[in-house]
């Protein structure tokens, strides 16, 4: 689930705004491109979605979530202002492209300023896959645009205006912040969850990553009819994940106690996908993926789930070492399906990485 280093960016025509071009094929290097005097650079990282907390609402507040970001793969924007409006994206990346005109669109109409910008999208996570993508999207074009123009605007700002964060808030407050997040849910029509608690991620705990590039989670009408089919959820099983989340895994991150953390938060994912099961499939979205987890969690001390719809899962262990014997072991016995992508990746404690002018650098909450 890594992205490519080196990619062309894609020749881009849209013939019905006489004000935007396209980008020829020119070859773009992320992770070493300079910034330009005027030039905003924008890198935010992948989040997992490792669960809500009451997805029935029965004290009022709807889901609830517990969430990280990760390291490994990330989405990675550029907007500088030019001559006519350009949009150009690499080859991994040219799936967000009308998704990223419209987010431009809107933060062009709202803040009334339509000068003309290059836009280029020079990685871009995978799309409904459970990475949090959209938000990821939304939320670094935002903060590029706010750069670019000096307008100050606050992360929680930008996710009001470009309609992000009506379920969760792990992805919003994970680009500022990083780490390991639980909110509290939203309120309806408010502004994003607010963020009840912040830990960092054990530097020294890894995280398998399993993949299934054939298929993708739920989204947009599919989600909305999944979730119409569901049962309410009984308050007594939200009780129950509360109680997980604030007596085993939070103390767990709190004194950095693996096995505790392991036990909790498999014992969160176990219950929400077995809720989610008729939504999506099963109990988790891939049956190559959930094979690989079921025979981790069977075999190995690991908290292990899938994030958000999937089709993306994570094994958690408590050391790199430990997370290479796991994945070794889990192929030489057979359970790593032919399609089936699995990694190892680290937890992310910092927020989304901004750079302007002469490539000077910094973290959103810095800016």
């Amino acid at each position: 689930m890594h992205m490519t280093g080196r990619f062309p960016v894609q020749n881009t025509l849209t013939m019905d705004d006489p004000r935007e071009a396209s980008l020829q094929g020119e070859s773009v290097d992320p992770a070493g491109i300079g910034v330009d005097d005027g030039a905003v650079v924008v890198h935010a990282s992948a989040r997992l979605h490792l669960g809500f907390l009451d997805p029935g609402a029965s004290l009022e507040r709807r889901f609830g979530s517990i969430g990280m970001m990760i390291e490994g793969t990330a989405t990675v924007v550029r907007l500088a202002p030019a001559d006519v409006q350009l949009f150009g994206a690499g080859a991994h990346a040219r799936h967000e492209l009308d998704r990223a005109r419209r987010i431009v669109a809107q933060l062009q109409s709202a803040t009334r300023r339509h000068a003309p910008l290059e836009v280029r999208i020079l990685e871009a996570l995978p799309a409904h896959v459970g990475l949090g993508s959209g938000t990821q999207l939304a939320l670094a074009l935002g903060r590029a645009f706010s750069g670019l123009y000096g307008l100050g605007m606050s992360t929680p700002e930008l996710a009001r205006l470009l309609d992000r964060g009506g379920r969760s808030g792990i992805g919003i407050a994970g680009f500022d912040h990083g780490g390991v997040l639980v909110d509290g849910g939203p309120r309806s029509g408010a502004a994003a969850p607010p963020v009840l608690a912040r830990f960092d991620f054990p530097e020294e705990w890894r995280i398998i990553l399993a993949g299934d590039p054939a298929l993708s989670g739920l989204h947009g009408e599919g989600e909305m009819s999944g979730i119409a089919r569901l049962s309410r959820f009984p308050q007594h099983q939200a009780a129950h994940l509360c109680h997980q989340v604030l007596m085993m895994i939070m103390p767990a991150l709190a004194e950095r106690e693996f096995a505790p953390f392991a036990k909790g938060l498999s014992e969160v994912q176990r219950v929400l996908g077995e809720y989610f099961a008729p939504a999506q499939g099963g109990v988790y979205t891939s049956p190559g993926v959930g094979r690989l987890m079921r025979w981790i969690g069977e075999h190995h001390l690991a908290a292990v789930g899938q994030s958000s719809w999937g089709p993306t899962a994570f094994a958690i262990l408590p050391s790199a070492s430990q997370a290479q014997e796991v994945l070794a072991s889990a192929r030489g016995a057979g359970v790593v399906d032919c399609g089936i992508e699995a990694n190892i990746v680290a937890g992310r404690n910092r927020g989304a990485l901004l750079e302007r002018g002469a490539g000077a650098g910094g973290t959103t909450g810095h800016q």
